[in-house]
Formats: structure tokens, C-alpha cells, sequence
């Protein structure tokens, strides 16, 4: 592999490194694409608990949406925790709020015996739906999330995935 490495002059080689760029580019346009479209800061995440269990199992990779959403008792949510950078993905329990007031929500997750009044900041009773809700699901793939979770609980084997795709980027030859 690394003989035909150092066979590629350095024409070849800018062009492999560019190549590799290019996909990496491609792949942050589309994702700022996507955040934009949903109105959402993360319209993709992976389900990292058994808490919505059976609705979601852990692995489920889910697709949100965040505009014009009334966000009914019922409906699924991706939320914020202020000062935790973990999205939760529980169902909306209660209402609250008018027209004129911003609306306030109470989640629970399906698994769960308790609301989540515990889970949210300190002070904090319920939701606002403008400052800490990130979107609605409205789709999911089963157990596609699961090399995510894989790649968190084990840093060494992103560093691992990562050199292999480099490598394989600069040594293809079309």
C-alpha cells in the first residue's frame, strides 16, 4: 500500500488529497443543507438509550423537522438540555402556553416511569419550545445510528476508520 504511495508523483497525489477533500465538503454542504431545509441545528441523531423503547430502539437513526411545528401531547421530540450537549429523545406528555405565551412542554420517555423534569436544567420545570426544542421526528432507520454509537463508545476506533479511508482515498488510483 505504501509503495503505491510513493509511486504517485505529486501531481497525482494533490489530486487524491483535493479528491478527499471534496467528499469531505460534499458531505458538510449536505448537512448544513439538510439544517437549513428542517430548520433544525441537527436534523439527524442517533437514538443513544432505551428510553423510548418500543417506539425507538437503541441504534435508530431518526430524521427531524422543526418548522411551522404546533408540537401536539403525543408527539416525539428531540430536545436540549441546557449545559448538556446530549439530545433526548422523549415523548411530549403535557401542554402548556397560550397564543400569546411562548409554549411549554413536559416529555417522558416511553421506558420511563417518571416525566423528565429531572433530566431538564436546574430551575427548570418544562420545556420552551422555541429555546430548547431541536425538532420533531418525523421518520427513523432502524439500527442505522448503531457505528455512531460504536465509534463514541470507543474513540480509538474512529481515529482507526478514519486513517483507513484517508489511505484509501490517496492510494485509489481513477
Amino acid at each position: 500500500m505504501f509503495s503505491s504511495l510513493s509511486s504517485l508523483n505529486p501531481r497525482q497525489l494533490a489530486g487524491q488529497i483535493l479528491n478527499f477533500g471534496l467528499i469531505l465538503s460534499t458531505a458538510f454542504m449536505l448537512w448544513k443543507g439538510l439544517s437549513i431545509a428542517s430548520d433544525s441545528p441537527s436534523p439527524i441523531v442517533v437514538v443513544l438509550s432505551g428510553s423510548m423503547e418500543p417506539a425507538f430502539q437503541r441504534g435508530d437513526l431518526l430524521f427531524l423537522w422543526n418548522r411551522g411545528q404546533k408540537t401536539e401531547i403525543g408527539e416525539i421530540v428531540v430536545y436540549n438540555v441546557r449545559g448538556k450537549d446530549i439530545p433526548i429523545v422523549h415523548r411530549v406528555v403535557r401542554r402548556f402556553g397560550k397564543e400569546d405565551k411562548p409554549l411549554q412542554l413536559l416529555t417522558k420517555g416511553d421506558n420511563n416511569l417518571a416525566d423528565d423534569t429531572e433530566l431538564y436544567a436546574h430551575g427548570q420545570d418544562y420545556l420552551n419550545r422555541e429555546k430548547d426544542i431541536i425538532g420533531s421526528v418525523v421518520g427513523y432507520m432502524p439500527y442505522v445510528g448503531y457505528v455512531t454509537i460504536l465509534l463514541s463508545e470507543h474513540p480509538w476506533l474512529k481515529t482507526v476508520m478514519l486513517g483507513i479511508m484517508g489511505l484509501m482515498v490517496i492510494v485509489q488510483r481513477e
